[in-house]
């Protein structure tokens, strides 16, 4: 019993520091937005709804929000475009798309927009609660991070906390999911890692639309890595990719 107590306290800690985050909503569906809201208020996170993106924008320049879920079809400002400005400013919190199309071209969208997550009304709002749970809980385990996690490799220096990407003097500032897929490849240089690996360990998820927003965000990096020509991800069709370096480029 002595042995668990000490577990059991880190828990405690770390679920409530969770329920004191902030959330933003912006739902214009009033009765769904305070569906949504009464629910994760019940579950301990405080929730702030707003109804329009235009709204929605004010208030993250107004507050300091953990995470932010927006519908897609919003009056005079649109859930992606929103999520696009919340970018520019915060490369770090968390944004969950909320939204009724389907279609897998509007999931990439979201994706490319900086999107964390993305889910389909109608939904289970207690598997809802869950995946907001997963998402919050590692954005905190990203936050209590060293401020000096940097990772290197030939030309190439990843400042994980930061998100800033330095390829042979070029410095880019990623999203999240760029970063979490870099950290895979550097941290596993000339290793094959299948496709699989990163649906499930980033995105948690294998699924067609979600495979194909993966496809875009690979492309991202070699775009980013390609002042390095040190540094080449090469895809092994099928199976996955592989982070080349150096001599292994001359193997060709």
């Amino acid at each position: 019993m002595e042995r668990t107590e000490p577990r059991n306290r880190s828990k405690n800690i770390v679920t409530e520091m969770m329920k004191q985050r902030e959330i933003m909503l912006v739902e214009d569906d009033e009765s769904l937005g305070f569906l949504i809201k009464d629910s994760l208020d019940a579950h301990g996170w405080k929730v702030k709804h707003y109804s329009s993106g235009e709204q929605g924008l004010t208030a993250f320049h107004n507050n300091q929000f953990d995470l932010c879920i927006l519908d897609i079809m919003l009056p005079q400002q649109d859930g992606i475009s929103l999520a696009t400005e919340i970018r520019r400013y915060n490369q770090h919190v968390p944004i969950v798309f909320l939204t009724a199309k389907s279609q897998t071209e509007d999931r990439i969208r979201g994706f490319q927009s900086g999107a964390d997550d993305y889910v389909c009304k109608p939904f289970s709002i207690e598997e809802f609660k869950y995946r907001l749970e997963a998402i919050l809980k590692r954005s905190h385990e990203d936050d209590t991070t060293s401020k000096h996690s940097v990772l290197k490799l030939a030309n190439t220096t990843l400042d994980i906390h930061n998100l800033l990407l330095n390829a042979n003097g070029t410095t880019t500032r990623l999203t999240h999911k760029e970063c979490k897929l870099l950290q895979l490849f550097l941290r596993h240089a000339g290793k094959l890692i299948e496709r699989e690996v990163f649906l499930k360990s980033i995105w948690e998820d294998d699924g067609f639309f979600v495979a194909r927003s993966m496809d875009v965000f690979i492309s991202k990096l070699r775009k980013y890595l390609s002042t390095d020509k040190q540094l080449r991800i090469e895809n092994v069709r099928g199976v996955g990719y592989i982070l080349k370096v150096g001599m292994e480029l001359m193997v060709d």
